[in-house]
């Protein structure tokens, strides 16, 4: 079957300071929003099938989900908020095998924790990759998670992509995989919270873009990678990246403004965001 947009990476236990336990991953928060933009969109993950099923079970007729078979599914504990968020490694899926098949206009790799595959059969129209979970690093099984030197073939992922997405505070141990994808042509935006978020070009540029405020925001997990989907989307529709990242920006906000991927808003919720801070509607 052919998708509008896949979203490669695990799909995670989010353990919240509070004992909570409710499903995550860059995977799940972004191919969701690309369901609610009017894709059809596929989940490709790792872990333990059945726990990933049931977790998934309240958006399966939004989304499509393959899980590779795994004896656990990863799970993350967390704690803070934004950049000052802290997560501790319970268990983890593997890393993905080379060779799957993807058939799907939009490519998005979603790494977690060190999972991507290097090789895929397929050639979508706009790779994008959240590099960030090629830097992480932990020391053992429930040890915290840091970020570090990027695993394996990371710089030659980075020059395939035609678009990245990350956070300031990732930026530093991202470096190589960010000069990589600017180097071959394409687009790295940096999100910095309710700060500028600096968008890279080729040859140099760059392009500053005030964010507008959220006012109450209830919950921020998830925001960023609610911003990369639409981001990629909105390149892939051939929109110039300055608007691409105003309309992340917008649904980035929008999921802000509620609590987990129940949050996470459609066309209408957007345009109406963006009417909202006086930017012009997709």
């Amino acid at each position: 079957m052919h998708y509008d947009y896949t979203a490669v990476g695990h799909v995670t236990i989010d353990v919240l300071e509070d004992g909570t336990r409710r499903p995550g991953g860059t995977a799940l928060y972004s191919a969701l929003q690309a369901a609610r933009l009017g894709l059809r969109a596929l989940i490709l993950t790792q872990g333990a099938p059945a726990e990933i099923e049931a977790l998934l079970a309240p958006f399966g007729a939004e989304l499509d989900l393959r899980v590779v078979a795994a004896p656990e599914t990863t799970t993350l504990r967390s704690s803070g908020t934004g950049a000052e968020r802290r997560q501790r490694l319970e268990a983890w899926a593997g890393a993905m095998p080379d060779g799957l098949e993807l058939d799907t206009a939009i490519l998005h790799l979603a790494p977690i924790a060190r999972e991507t595959p290097r090789r895929w059969l397929g050639e979508p129209r706009l790779l994008g990759m959240t590099p960030q979970g090629l830097a992480r690093a932990w020391a053992s099984q429930g040890a915290a998670v840091e970020l570090g030197p990027p695993v394996g073939e990371a710089e030659e992922l980075a020059r395939a992509c035609n678009a990245l997405v990350l956070s300031e505070h990732e930026r530093a141990s991202c470096a190589v995989m960010i000069a990589a994808t600017r180097a071959a042509g394409g687009v790295v935006a940096v999100t910095n919270g309710p700060a500028p978020t600096t968008v890279l070009l080729g040859a140099g540029r760059s392009i500053s873009l005030e964010v507008p405020a959220v006012v109450e925001p209830l919950d921020d997990l998830g925001a960023g990678d609610v911003y990369a989907a639409a981001f990629f989307i909105a390149l892939s529709d051939g929109r110039q990246p300055e608007d691409a990242a105003r309309f992340a920006m917008a649904a980035a906000a929008v999921r802000m403004l509620g609590a987990g991927p129940q949050a996470i808003g459609d066309h209408t919720a957007i345009a109406a965001r963006l009417a909202a801070v006086g930017a012009p509607a997709a």
